[in-house]
């Protein structure tokens, strides 16, 4: 995955596309580059505990805009490269990514302790969150957010087939985009600008 490397450039078109979109020209509403679905009756909540055993819900994130993703510190390509992405938008946002919580769900915590989660979100980020439960609750979590998810075994073990979608939140915690693995960092990055925009406090 290539990202641009002219920062501030792409930051100025992006803030600038997401605020005339907002506007709109005689819309109802601001157009996002990702699927919008706000008003969904799933993925609405989560209980999971951080590194650190703390229980996490959406509500300690509120104030911010939050993307969520599902899968497992052994995965080769989608969950590095999607985490990776992750940070590029956080990176493209400039003082407002830190309006952006980043969270990683795991889908093994068999495999992916709380350590290893730890040192493992820390690559991508010190404010990339990783979350975990025991497998009866992961898979309760899964079906509460439609994310699929199955072992599949191999040699020396298991790999995990997931879903690779991510999903973002509005600052005031709710359900606004999911976002595919296709998407790249910049029109994420403007759909984010557009959340944190409506909550922006004046001057």
């Amino acid at each position: 995955m290539i990202f641009p490397k002219s920062g501030a450039f792409l930051r100025a078109l992006f803030i600038l596309g997401a605020l005339s979109l907002a506007g709109g020209c005689g819309g109802d509403g601001p157009r996002f580059h990702n699927t919008d679905i706000s008003g969904a009756s799933y993925g609405n909540d989560f209980a999971l505990l951080d590194p650190d055993g703390k229980t996490r819900r959406l509500a300690d994130f509120r104030g911010k805009a939050v993307m969520i993703f599902f899968g497992f510190i052994q995965c080769p390509d989608i969950c590095p490269s999607t985490l990776v992405r992750a940070s590029e938008v956080r990176r493209l946002l400039g003082a407002d990514g830190e309006r952006l919580q980043i969270l990683f769900v795991t889908l093994d915590p068999e495999r992916d302790s709380p350590a290893i989660l730890r040192e493992y979100t820390a690559a991508f980020g010190a404010d990339v969150l990783g979350l975990y439960a025991t497998p009866e609750k992961t898979r309760e979590t899964a079906k509460d957010f439609r994310i699929y998810y199955r072992k599949t075994p191999t040699g020396s073990g298991y790999t995990i087939d997931h879903s690779a979608i991510s999903y973002l939140y509005d600052p005031a915690g709710r359900l606004r985009l999911a976002v595919s693995h296709q998407s790249p960092a910049a029109a994420i990055a403007a759909d984010v600008a557009l959340l944190l925009q409506s909550t922006k406090e004046p001057g």
